[in-house]
């Protein structure tokens, strides 16, 4: 398996729509015209593929000089644990790596532990739901 990396936005909506089902993300997917547009505009856009497939994928909103915000990653199930997301997540440390801050509230709490090995630091925890902002 050889999984090339990408900036470059020149995935389909059907690649992303089958990505989004693939993680049961079915209210993004639905909406496939709003989330191909939201991410054609989008400030960043990392890709992961196998061959012509779209494995996996990190969107990134900044405000050009001093925050950026990891708004997802995600990796087809039938990927994952193959270091794609923490790839992903390099790529963006590395373009972001003269901003002041990079922060993410994931989206499950499962997940802080896995941005907390990729040197994320937990700045507050939102007791309502059950978030941590995190911050490199």
């Amino acid at each position: 398996m050889e999984i090339i990396y990408k900036d470059e936005k020149d995935f389909t909506k059907e690649n992303i729509i089958e990505l989004f089902l693939s993680v049961d993300w079915q209210l993004s997917a639905s909406n496939h015209d709003k989330l191909y547009t939201a991410l054609i505009n989008s400030p960043t856009v990392f890709t992961a593929w196998e061959n012509n497939k779209l494995v996996g994928l990190a969107r990134v909103l900044d405000d050009g000089i001093l925050t950026a915000y990891i708004h997802y990653v995600l990796v087809n199930p039938n990927y994952q644990g193959k270091g794609i997301a923490s790839n992903l997540v390099k790529m963006i440390k590395n373009k972001y790596k003269d901003y002041l801050y990079i922060e993410l509230m994931p989206d499950e709490k499962k997940n802080v532990n896995f941005y907390q090995k990729l040197g994320f630091n937990i700045v507050k925890k939102a007791h309502l739901c059950n978030y941590a902002i995190l911050k490199l």
